[in-house]
């Protein structure tokens, strides 16, 4: 009895400095590989809690192990966004301009249930007030309401240096029109963390750290 004690405390620290490393997010946001790896985690620790005659470090070395995988493959995705994608998928709008995108929920086998359960939780319950509906690589479904603004939420044009095409033409924008802003910003594609525009041409702009650095 002492034993499994023991070592059911060894294990709940383990998993909870595996878990500070790693640095989740609580459980409904994780993306598919922090779910697998949590689900991992959990199963060695308790597999290693019903078998006492298993030898300690028969549990240990493979959570250590799954920690490492996972840092090491977040240190991948951190600097590859096509990797990152193909890992974690990239976000879905399923309505736009108040009209479903039903091949898109299709695809994400998301039921009409699905979305309207999520709108409850965002306390709108009027499929009309709805603009955008956008699903995040982690299954939430975010809300764009109609009252929110009377302008379009801005695109994402270009994330960590990776220019997103689709983005640029969505927003009624050309490649014209984001070499005339990095020419006037001075800046190169690879410089940019982060920009955002709208329709109208309207934009903002985020240099790396170490882009931001040199110019100020």
């Amino acid at each position: 009895m002492v034993i499994v004690i023991i070592r059911s405390v060894v294990l709940y620290a383990l998993v909870i400095f595996a878990l500070r490393i790693m640095g989740k997010k609580q459980l409904g946001e994780l993306q598919p590989s922090e779910l697998v790896t949590t689900m991992l985690i959990s199963n060695i620790a308790t597999l290693s809690l019903e078998e006492p005659s298993m030898p300690m470090i028969l549990g240990a070395v493979p959570i250590l192990m799954i920690v490492c995988i996972d840092v090491l493959m977040s240190g991948v995705m951190l600097k590859s966004p096509r990797f990152r994608r193909l890992v974690t998928g990239s976000p879905k709008v399923i309505i736009s301009d108040g009209k479903f995108n039903q091949k898109e929920m299709r695809n994400l086998r998301y039921t009409i249930d699905d979305v309207l359960e999520s709108m409850r939780d965002a306390d709108i319950f009027d499929i009309n007030e709805v603009r955008y509906a956008i699903v995040e690589t982690t299954g939430k479904i975010n809300f764009f309401r109609k009252e929110d603004g009377k302008t379009d939420p801005p695109a994402v044009i270009v994330k960590d240096g990776l220019l997103l095409s689709e983005e640029l033409t969505k927003a009624g924008l050309g490649e014209r029109w984001l070499h005339e802003i990095l020419r006037k910003r001075n800046a190169a594609l690879p410089q940019i963390f982060l920009l955002t525009a709208k329709g109208d041409g309207s934009y903002t702009l985020v240099l790396k750290d170490k882009y931001r650095e040199e110019q100020e």
